[in-house]
C-alpha cells in the first residue's frame, strides 16, 4: 500500500454529515475493525478487569517472563483495546511476551485525571518490565512513569510531549492538525500532571515518531533533552509516513521497517534487564 492510499483510507468518514463523537467512535471502530488482521496463530486472548479497569490480554504460544502494557491512542476520547487490537496482538508476536492492553475510561465522560488512574492502577497492579503507548496512549505512558513507583521501559509511539502550542509543534499534515492537536489538549490538560518535557519519565526510552506529524518536532526535542539529562533513549523516524500509520505497519514498507526495528529494540532492552 501506499501512503497516500492509506491517508484516503483513514480520512474517509462513514457516517456522512453526523459529526457527533458517538458517530466518531462508531466510525474509528468500524474502520479498525475492517483492517484487523487475523490474530496470529495459538495465541491466547481474552478480556478481564484487572484493579477495576477492563483489559484485553495476548499471550503468544511462546511467551517469556515479564508482561508489558499497552495503552493505546485515539485523542483520548476515541479508540479502545478493539480498535488497537490488531497492534496489540503483532506486537505481542513480536516480543514473545504477555501484552496487556488497557481500556481506559475515556474523555469527555471522565477527565484526563481519572483516565491516568485508569493506566497507573493496571501498571502498578503488574509492575511490567514496559509500558508502551500510542499518540494519547503515548502521553499517558509518559506521565504514568512520571507519577508512580514504576520505572521500566518505555515506549512511545509519535505521543504527545510537553504542553502543545501552536509555535513548538511541526507543521499541519494529513489525518492531524496542529488545530486538532491543541483542541484535544485543551480537554486533557486540565488533567494533565505538570512535569517538564525535558524531564526524562523514566532512564530507558525506546522511541518510534512519523516524519509527517506535527507531535514529532517536540519529541525530538524531548529525546535530545532527556539523553542530556543522562536518560538512555533510542530512537526512530518512519520517513514520508503520517500519525496513524502504525496501524498499517504490514502494509507500508517505511512503517514495517520502523515498527520492527522499535520492537526489536524493546526485546533486547527487556532481555537485558531479565
Amino acid at each position: 500500500m501506499h501512503i497516500e492510499q492509506f491517508i484516503c483510507e483513514f480520512s474517509r468518514s462513514d457516517d456522512g454529515a453526523d459529526d457527533s463523537l458517538d458517530a466518531r467512535r462508531r466510525a474509528y471502530e468500524r474502520l479498525h475493525a475492517r483492517r484487523r488482521p487475523a490474530d496470529p496463530a495459538d495465541m491466547r486472548i481474552h478480556d478481564e478487569i484487572l484493579a477495576g479497569v477492563g483489559v484485553r490480554r495476548f499471550r503468544p504460544a511462546r511467551c517469556h517472563a515479564g508482561d508489558v502494557v499497552y495503552l493505546h491512542g485515539g485523542g483520548w476520547n476515541l479508540g479502545s483495546v478493539d480498535s488497537h487490537h490488531g497492534i496489540t496482538a503483532n506486537l505481542a508476536e513480536r516480543l514473545q511476551r504477555e501484552v496487556i492492553s488497557v481500556d481506559y475510561r475515556l474523555l469527555p465522560e471522565a477527565s484526563y485525571a481519572e483516565a491516568l488512574a485508569d493506566c497507573r492502577a493496571v501498571v502498578e497492579s503488574l509492575a511490567p518490565g514496559a509500558v508502551i503507548g500510542d499518540s494519547a496512549g503515548g502521553r499517558l505512558a509518559i506521565d504514568v512513569a512520571h507519577t508512580s513507583e514504576w520505572k521500566g521501559l518505555l515506549g512511545l509511539i509519535y505521543p504527545v510531549v510537553g504542553a502543545p502550542t501552536r509555535e513548538n509543534l511541526g507543521d499541519d499534515a494529513p489525518l492531524l492538525s496542529r488545530a486538532d492537536i491543541l483542541s484535544l489538549w485543551r480537554m486533557a490538560a486540565p488533567g494533565a500532571p505538570d512535569v517538564p518535557a525535558n524531564l526524562p519519565p523514566v532512564p530507558n526510552i525506546e522511541a518510534l515518531s512519523a516524519e509527517r506529524d506535527p507531535l514529532t518536532r517536540p519529541l525530538e526535542r524531548a529525546v535530545d533533552a532527556w539523553r542530556r539529562a543522562g536518560a538512555s533513549v533510542g530512537y526512530r523516524c518512519a520517513p514520508d509516513m503520517v500519525h496513524a500509520a502504525l496501524h498499517g505497519h504490514a502494509e507500508l514498507p517505511a512503517m514495517r521497517i520502523a515498527w520492527q526495528d522499535f520492537c526489536q529494540a524493546i526485546a533486547r532492552r527487556l532481555e537485558d534487564e531479565a
